[in-house]
């Protein structure tokens, strides 16, 4: 089973304007959205088959966790509430269709992949349009578990002797004399 764990930086994007066009977002949100989404922060912990992912990005932070298999509630790119389920297309990719709760609107979607060469393929649809957003691992975390873990840092050693204990607190301290 893949480990997508970790804190992801994005590397690229494609299509994201279109698709907010696609979802019928207008031009000068589709701008604001464009740029505050440029370098999302994404936060992903799995336990098996329970995923829990937080997007951070200057205007808005979304969090959902889900478990594949079972349908959850989240929303659309575009804040719509959905329900949605995730399930495994193949051995290192998820896919999941969302079904608006209100309204109507284009078939929604998403689906994200680890690559052999360790990157996250973030894929989001909205019918026809598809952008694509690759993503770079940002944080130092061992995320292979065939990997041998990280050593202990060294133990420090002191030149001067024992260090002596930290003096009693001040309110402990007699008043100073004037």
């Amino acid at each position: 089973m893949p480990n997508f764990s970790g804190n992801w930086k994005m590397k690229s994007s494609e299509n994201f304007e279109e698709l907010l066009k696609a979802l019928g977002v207008n031009m000068m949100l589709r701008k604001i959205a464009v740029a505050a989404a440029s370098k999302p922060a994404v936060e992903i912990k799995q336990d098996g088959e329970s995923f829990y992912i937080k997007t951070s990005t200057t205007v808005r932070t979304t969090e959902i966790s889900f478990r594949i298999g079972e349908e959850f509630e989240e929303q659309t790119v575009d804040g719509r509430p959905c329900k949605s389920l995730a399930k495994w297309e193949s051995e290192n990719k998820m896919v999941c269709e969302q079904r608006l709760l209100k309204g109507e609107g284009p078939r929604t979607g998403w689906s994200r992949e680890l690559t052999n060469d360790g990157e996250l393929i973030l894929t989001m649809t909205a019918d026809d349009v598809v952008c694509t957003r690759v993503y770079i691992r940002s944080d130092t975390t061992n995320h292979h578990p065939t990997t041998a873990p990280f050593p202990p840092p060294p133990t420090p050693h002191f030149s001067h002797g024992p260090v002596s204990p930290c003096p009693p607190v001040a309110a402990s301290c007699p008043p100073p004399s004037l």
